[in-house]
Order: structure tokens, then C-alpha cells, then sequence
């Protein structure tokens, strides 16, 4: 049977599911929905619980504070909210046959620590989603994790996580589960980011104190996302406050942030409609502050320099709906690193999103519109010049119904970017292209519970317009509830996408992060096999179980494959131009793109200790990563096979005023292609009357077999002490230091053949650093 009709039938069968169950609530019930606010800020709670008291009837606040409860008979009741950090709320209510009844409830902030331990949303989250290869991240996760200069980051917090690998402190890159970092779609309040990291490893561009939470996917993601093969990064920025105005100023010795937030139109009560605003500013003076501070690095300093800006506008209706209007810059900078290479990138963008409540039905209505611009340059002593520019935008229409504890959500989506890029590898043969790109998707997703279990059927439709080409994609996710405390998950699910990396696998400092869209002038066959489809694909297989051991600890196993069936690669053995002097030669000698497989497997084990004013967190990951070209069999640089993180965070005194973080991170050494020589290369750029006598010529290397050696062992220690001082009821000034590689490990980066030495990675540094909070 051929894919697309097993796909197609997959999809009768999932719609039949739907329609069985959608439909199943007596006519009677009642339905409960809202949002829960912050009081102090208006800010929505996520992820919170709320429940009618001595009942079975509840549900968790979603990104937006959003919660939907259904299929309530009529009656009396407590309307309760219990969340961490708040102080509990019942409220009473009355529900009539056949009635929606929207709430708006807003949380007062607790007043004392709380020394008992309550079942959080996430663990109550564990039992009602298939939250399969997923992790939530918020702020308070972020700051309980040692950090440089003080000031939380997402990207130090994303490298503690199961499955995620990072190559460097300074030009590395994030790699998800055997994905290359092309392979991994980041999502900023809907809009798609092209890349979120600095150069130096250690910064995001995201700020830490927009953020609401971010949603890792680390595979087997839903058909709610596409245009990916590998992973997924689906970040939410908060609202300004509704109340007033406020902000936070901070600096280290690394650089400095500043943020404001607060009305434009106040709400003269609770619950009115109201406008707020919120900007965000951050910069790093590294560059400078190195050449005084950390010249033991390196004389010349570490050229490391950004500016990241942030800004939004939020329109809050009365009943809950609202529409953000938001834009972004961001900009890096590298000048002279190691006298080796020059580089840039610039991005910018803007957007606007939107979420719509109808009064009388228990569902939610949300949409984007998104514009956003990436280009970057690199210039080497090695290659000649490499550019690349992407730019294009995206939208999206999405719909969620909620019936008692069964979900429907369904969405369409448009995506039309333009790619331009101009690229030479290690032969000096130049790759160039300018495509303009359309995709057009749309998807569903149906959640079933059918006692203990959950059930999750999805189904996407993908198509490529450039390619013209349809890829149906039929994802499956399911959790199995065995006893109250120990869960066993699985999720299934093909993916594809057009983009891919354009750069090279033998950059000696691997800073450029380029774009390409999908190409039609693939080889023709493959390992002997005619080559039907342009696309790159994936198939990816989740198995593992989550185990509570007490209300303060819980274990999570996951076992992984993810199977790369097509993909594209610059084709780094092309010595012939492809035109009608080298018909005779291979496609895999002449093509501007080859044509791989691989795989990725392992297994992720993580533990996690909450309770009272100790955090630990312990993930330990085992990992295979393998491609196949016409050629040979090769493990690509980031393949890494052991990755240990622990990470504690420890409040010092019953006041909260102290707090102490920990990281160790343990790393097996990377895959890397070891040189055997270098020689002058002269290119005979005027023919046969090029005088290679006097005519000068480039470095030139002679190269060992593709990533058939392996760098030393990585380790660090981080750690971050931080005091914090009440000012007055809304402000807070906190002083911190931290040290980035405590006991001075020297972890390889890579070796400089023109100087034929050693590079390290980031030795010790300490850091210092304060904060102001209005």
C-alpha cells in the first residue's frame, strides 16, 4: 500500500474517533471558563489548577490563563484555584443546564513561604496530557540555575536539558536528539526566529524577564507544528502590567539589560479592558570589559558583542480575548576572533497575534501575523566570503474546542519566505542561490480520555508550493496512567521541512548559520535508488515512563529514534561544475547538494527533586547520531556519546533573601575531522596562463577522514550566589556573583593549524553583578 493511502486512511480513522466522542455530553451539562489573573499585575497564571471543590471536574490554565471546565451537571459548588506561590481562592458559583459561564478570577500573591508541598499543576498536568518528550520551562526554572553575571538565560537553561547538546561556550550551537540546529523550529509568541543564540554560547536573545514559558520539544512533537524534522521551541513572551508602571534594571561584567513595563490605558477595575506595554533592551560590552578583566583569556579580548530589543503592545478586551502587536532586533558581532575570522548577523521582524473567546461556546480562537528578516556574513582566512539572507513571514488560524476532558484543536497555516545566499566550500567551488518559497498547511488534533488512558491522534498536510509537493504527516501520542503514580508514554510521527544548513562540516570556528530553501536539482538516485520526493524526512519513535516516588521526587525515562530518511547537504566532495563537459562524471562529485540518511537513538534519564527550598535536577543521556552519504558512513561533529548535567538550587534562610546554584555538566568528547597537513593552494584563476611561479596562493589543508577523531572529555562547574534586599513593597535590589568554570577546566575547542595550537574554551570567570526591580 502506498504511504499517501495509508496516511489517508489513518486520517478517516482519526476523524471517525472524533466524531464518536465529540458529541458524547448529555445535553444537560454545564460549561465553566475563564481566566485566572495575577492581582498584582494582571499577568495571566499558567499552568495552574482549577477545580470544583469535592468533585471530579477541573482543569490547568493554559499559556494565557485560559481554562475550560465541561460537561458539568447543574448545581452548586466551590469554584477553587490552588497554585504555589498564591494565595488559595474559592469561589461560589451556580451553573444551569445548558449554560457557559465565563469567570475572570485574579490571584493575590503569598504573603509567607509556604513549608508544606502541594501538588502542582505540572504533576496534575502529567496525569491529564501525553507529554511525551516535552519539557516546560518558566521563569522561576530559569533562575535557579547558575548563570553569567547573575542574569538568568534561556539558552544556559536549555543545555541542562534531556536530549540537548551544546557544541561550545563560544560560536556553539544547539543540537536536539541527532537534529542539527537547521532542524529545530523556534517560535516567538508565533513568530519563527531563525537563530536564537549569540555567538558566544552562553546568551540567548531572548530576555529572561519577558518570558511566560517556553515549550521544548525534543521529538514526537503533535501536527501543530511543522516545517521540521528534528525538535521544537514554542516561546511565549508575557504582557506589560496592567496596573502600573514598573521595570528592572541590571549589569554585570558581561553587559547590562533594562525593562518597562505598565499601562497606557489602565483598568479602572478588575476585569476591564485595559492597554499595557513592555520593552525590553539588553547589550553585551564583553568586547571592552575583557581586555581589563579577563585578559588572561586572551590579550586581544573576547569580541563578543550583542544588542537584543523587544518591545510590546497588548490590547486586553473584557471577556478575556486580547491582540499583541510586538518587534524585534537583534544583532551580533564578532570582530578578529582569534585572528582568525569576521562575523555578523542582524535580524529583526514584527508581528501580531490575537486571542478571541466567544461568549457562549467552550472554545478559544487565536491567530498570528508575522514578518521577520535574518542575514549573516562570515570572512575567514581559511574560505572565501559566505552570505546568507533569509526573509518572509508566516500566519496562522488556530481553533481549540474543549469537551469535558477530550480536546479538539485544529489550524491552518501560510508560510512565504525568500532565501538568497552565496557560499564556497573547501574546494573553492561556489554554491549560490535566490529561491522564493511558499508552504501551506493544515492540521487537527483530537485528545481522547478513555479511562486510564490518553489518547492523542493528529494529522498534518504540508505543502510545499516551491516543490510542488504534498506531505501528509500522521502523528500519534499516548499515555497509559498504570497506577497513581507511575505512567507509561509513547508518541509516533512523520515530519518534513525545506530548509537547510548551509554550512560547512570544516569550518575551524563554526560561527555561520546559514539558510538555504529545498533544491530541485537533486541527484536523481540515491544508494542505487531513484530519489521521489525533494523534501528532507523524519520518523521518529518515543518510548518511556514517568514514576512520582514521593510527592517531592519524580523519574522520567524516554527511549528514542529518529530516523532521517532524506536529507540535504551541501555537497562538501563537488569538484566538477555541473554543465555538459562532466556529463560522465557522478552526480555526487558535480551536484551543489548531496543527498544523506542517518539516524539518532539513545536514551534520556532525568530526576528531580522540589522541596521546600531545595531543587536538584539530574539528567544523564545516551546518544548515537549517524549519517550516510554516497560515500561513507560518518558520525557528524555533534555527535556526542555520554552528556551527564546536575544542577542544585538551595534557598539559604527562612526569609528567601539568599539563594545558592550549582551546575556540573559532564560531556564525551565530539566528533571531528583531524588535519594532516597544510600546503599553499593556488587556483589557477587565469587557466593555463596562470604563473604559478610568482602567483600567491590560499591556505590550503589536507584533511584525515570525515569526523574519524574524537576531541577530549568536556566538564565544568558553574556556580551563582545571589542576596536580595526589599527596598519598598514593589522593589527589590539583588547583588549576585557567579563563576563560569570554577576549578578552570581546559575543555578543547578546536586546534588552530595556522598557529598549530591548542584553542580552549572559556577558562575561569568570575562574574559580578546587581539588579534593581520597581
Amino acid at each position: 500500500m502506498k504511504k499517501s493511502n495509508l496516511s489517508f486512511l489513518i486520517l478517516i480513522g482519526f476523524t471517525f474517533i472524533f466524531f464518536g466522542q465529540h458529541y458524547s455530553a448529555t445535553a444537560q451539562d454545564a460549561t465553566i471558563k475563564g481566566f485566572v489573573y495575577e492581582k498584582e499585575t494582571s499577568e495571566p497564571v499558567i499552568f495552574t489548577n482549577v477545580y470544583l471543590k469535592k468533585t471530579q471536574h477541573g482543569a490547568a490554565t493554559d499559556a494565557n490563563g485560559f481554562f475550560v471546565i465541561s460537561q458539568v451537571p447543574p448545581g452548586n459548588y466551590f469554584l477553587t484555584i490552588t497554585s504555589i506561590g498564591y494565595d488559595s481562592i474559592s469561589i461560589p458559583i451556580t451553573v444551569k443546564a445548558n449554560q457557559v459561564l465565563n469567570q475572570k478570577i485574579y490571584l493575590q500573591k503569598a504573603s509567607y513561604f509556604i513549608q508544606g508541598v502541594n501538588i502542582t499543576a505540572e504533576r496534575e498536568e502529567a496525569r491529564t496530557e501525553t507529554k511525551t518528550s516535552v519539557t516546560k520551562v518558566t521563569p522561576k526554572q530559569l533562575k535557579q540555575i547558575p548563570t553569567v553575571g547573575g542574569q538568568a538565560d534561556l539558552a544556559q537553561y536549555l543545555q541542562v536539558l534531556p536530549g540537548v547538546v551544546f557544541t561550545g561556550d563560544q560560536g556553539g550551537q544547539l543540537y536536539i536528539r541527532g537534529g542539527a540546529p537547521i532542524q529545530n523550529k523556534v517560535l516567538l509568541d508565533g513568530m519563527i526566529i531563525y537563530n536564537p543564540f549569540h555567538s558566544i554560547g552562553l546568551f540567548s536573545v531572548f530576555e529572561t524577564d519577558i518570558l511566560r514559558s517556553a515549550d521544548v520539544y525534543t521529538g514526537g512533537f503533535g501536527a501543530e507544528y511543522g516545517g521540521r524534522i528534528s525538535s521544537v521551541m514554542d516561546i511565549t513572551t508575557r504582557e506589560g502590567n496592567k496596573k502600573r508602571l514598573s521595570g528592572k534594571i541590571a549589569a554585570s561584567t558581561f553587559g547590562a539589560n533594562v525593562l518597562l513595563e505598565g499601562p497606557i490605558v489602565r483598568e479602572k477595575k478588575e476585569g476591564d479592558a485595559s492597554t499595557s506595554f513592555l520593552i525590553s533592551f539588553k547589550n553585551s560590552y564583553l568586547e571592552q570589559t575583557s581586555k581589563s578583566l579577563y585578559k588572561y583569556v586572551d590579550k586581544n579580548g573576547l569580541p563578543f558583542n550583542y544588542n537584543d530589543l523587544y518591545s510590546k503592545i497588548s490590547i486586553n478586551g473584557q471577556n478575556g480575548s486580547k491582540v499583541n502587536f510586538f518587534g524585534f532586533s537583534f544583532n551580533d558581532q564578532v570582530n578578529n576572533y582569534k585572528s582568525l575570522a569576521d562575523f555578523n548577523w542582524k535580524s529583526y521582524g514584527f508581528g501580531s497575534n490575537f486571542v478571541l473567546v466567544p461568549a457562549n461556546a467552550p472554545m478559544i480562537m487565536e491567530g498570528i501575523f508575522a514578518f521577520s528578516d535574518y542575514k549573516i556574513t562570515l570572512e575567514d582566512q581559511v574560505n572565501l566570503p559566505k552570505t546568507s539572507n533569509i526573509n518572509g513571514f508566516n500566519l496562522g488560524l488556530y481553533f481549540t474546542y474543549i469537551e469535558g476532558k477530550n480536546q479538539l484543536k485544529y489550524g491552518f497555516e501560510l508560510q512565504g519566505f525568500k532565501t538568497d545566499f552565496n557560499f564556497y566550500n573547501s574546494a573553492n567551488r561556489q554554491i549560490a542561490q535566490t529561491e522564493n518559497t511558499t508552504e501551506v498547511a493544515a492540521y487537527f488534533k483530537y485528545k481522547i480520555s478513555a479511562g486510564k488512558f490518553l489518547i492523542e491522534p493528529s494529522f498534518r498536510a504540508q505543502y510545499y508550493a516551491s516543490l510542488s509537493e504534498l506531505s501528509p504527516e500522521p502523528r500519534l501520542a499516548v499515555k497509559f496512567l498504570a497506577t497513581k503514580k507511575l505512567r507509561i508514554k509513547f508518541a509516533t510521527g512523520l515530519y518534513s521541512q525545506n530548509l537547510l544548513d548551509a554550512k560547512s562540516d570544516r569550518d575551524v570556528v563554526n560561527l555561520f548559520y546559514g539558510f538555504l530553501s529545498g533544491p530541485d536539482n537533486l541527484p536523481e538516485t540515491f544508494q542505487g535508488e531513484k530519489v521521489d520526493s525533494k523534501l528532507q524526512k523524519s520518523r521518529h519513535a518515543i518510548l518511556g515512563f514517568e514514576y512520582d516516588v514521593n510527592d517531592r521526587t519524580t523519574i522520567n525515562v524516554e527511549g528514542y529514534y529518529k530516523y532521517f530518511n532524506q536529507l540535504t547537504s551541501i555537497n562538501r566532495n563537488k569538484i566538477f561544475e555541473d554543465n555538459s563537459d562532466f556529463l560522465t562524471k557522478p552526480d555526487y562529485l558535480k551536484k551543489d547538494y548531496i543527498i544523506e540518511n542517518g539516524d539518532a537513538y539513545g536514551v534520556d534519564f532525568t530526576a528531580k527533586y522540589d522541596y521546600n527550598k531545595l531543587y536538584v535536577w539530574f539528567v544523564y543521556s545516551l546518544g548515537w547520531v549517524k549519517r550516510t552519504d554516497e560515500l561513507q558512513t560518518y558520525y557528524p561533529h555533534y555527535d556526542r556519546r555520554h552528556n551527564i548535567n546536575i544542577l542544585v538550587s538551595y534557598v539559604l534562610n527562612d526569609r528567601m533573601d539568599w539563594q545558592f546554584d550549582i551546575r556540573w555538566n559532564f560531556g564525551s568528547g565530539f566528533a571531528y575531522t583531524k588535519a594532516q597537513g597544510i600546503y599553499e593552494k593556488l587556483n589557477f584563476t587565469d587557466g593555463i596562463y596562470t604563473d604559478y611561479t610568482t602567483s600567491n596562493g590560499q591556505l590550503g589543508v589536507l584533511y584525515a577522514g570525515l569526523n574519524e577523531g574524537r576531541l577530549p572529555y568536556y566538564h565544568r562547574l558553574d556556580f551563582t550566589l545571589k542576596k536580595k534586599w526589599v527596598l519598598g513593597k514593589y522593589s527589590n535590589l539583588e547583588g549576585n556573583i557567579s563563576i563560569t568554570n570554577v576549578y578552570n577546566r581546559e575543555n578543547m575547542f578546536y586546534f588552530d593549524l595556522i598557529k598549530y595550537k591548542r584553542i580552549n574554551q572559556l577558562p575561569f570567570m568570575p562574574s559580578v553583578g546587581f539588579s534593581l526591580t520597581f
